[in-house]
């Protein structure tokens, strides 16, 4: 009975179960296994993260790209608009002024002599009453005064609008004022020179608007 009793002590701390002859289960085997299990569950729970993540990335990308892409394109599409109002208001404003100009010229063009006829009136006024007075008149040297007293009312009306007298006689032709419509056959020294002056030139400012006709020594 005491052999019994000691095999049966010896058998369970071996851990063998006395009715099948087995091995009892070993609890440090059993949880050891059991962790490994949640070891690899974590593992492969770690591994789909990442997947998922890695999955989610390229996405997150995409969307920032397209999102910087609609942003530059909305940037660019409100720098054309405005531009394009800017030339838009250009051309307006350049069309406007050059119709104004044009009209400024037309202008000009029909009323540019108005304030010269308006100083010649005067003169005109005095040519009337001469010819008046030279109808009863029997002095000729006074109807000669009057006429020359006229006419430097008129030269002087004239030059103060700019109206001046082509110097000539004596001077070598230039064809940029003097227009040659004779030859006369003069001594030497006055060869090539204006001898006499056919018709009178006359410049406005700096303007040709008559050229001297004039007679040149050969």
């Amino acid at each position: 009975m005491l052999k019994n009793k000691t095999k049966k002590q010896t058998t369970e701390k071996e851990g063998i179960n006395p009715s099948c002859g087995c091995a009892a289960d070993d609890p440090t085997t059993s949880s050891g296994e059991q962790t490994s299990a949640n070891m690899s569950d974590s593992t492969e729970k770690k591994v789909v993260n990442s997947a998922e993540m890695a999955d989610s990335t390229p996405a997150a990308d995409d969307k920032t790209v397209a999102d910087e892409a609609t942003a530059k394109e909305e940037k660019l599409t409100a720098e054309v608009a405005e531009w394009k109002d800017k030339y838009m208001r250009l051309s307006a404003e350049f069309d406007n002024y050059r119709k104004r100009t044009l009209k400024e010229k037309m202008e000009l063009v029909a009323t540019g002599g108005e304030d010269v006829i308006k100083a010649i009136l005067p003169v005109l006024d005095d040519i009337d009453r001469a010819l008046a007075a030279m109808t009863d008149a029997k002095d000729v040297e006074a109807v000669r005064t009057g006429v020359e007293l006229i006419s430097q009312k008129l030269n002087d009306t004239l030059r103060s609008k700019g109206l001046s007298e082509i110097e000539s006689v004596g001077l070598e032709l230039d064809t940029d004022f003097h227009e040659a419509v004779a030859k006369f056959p003069v001594e030497e020294e006055r060869k090539g020179k204006i001898i006499d002056v056919v018709q009178k030139g006359y410049k406005l400012k700096d303007k040709v608007v008559r050229y001297a006709k004039v007679v040149v020594g050969e």
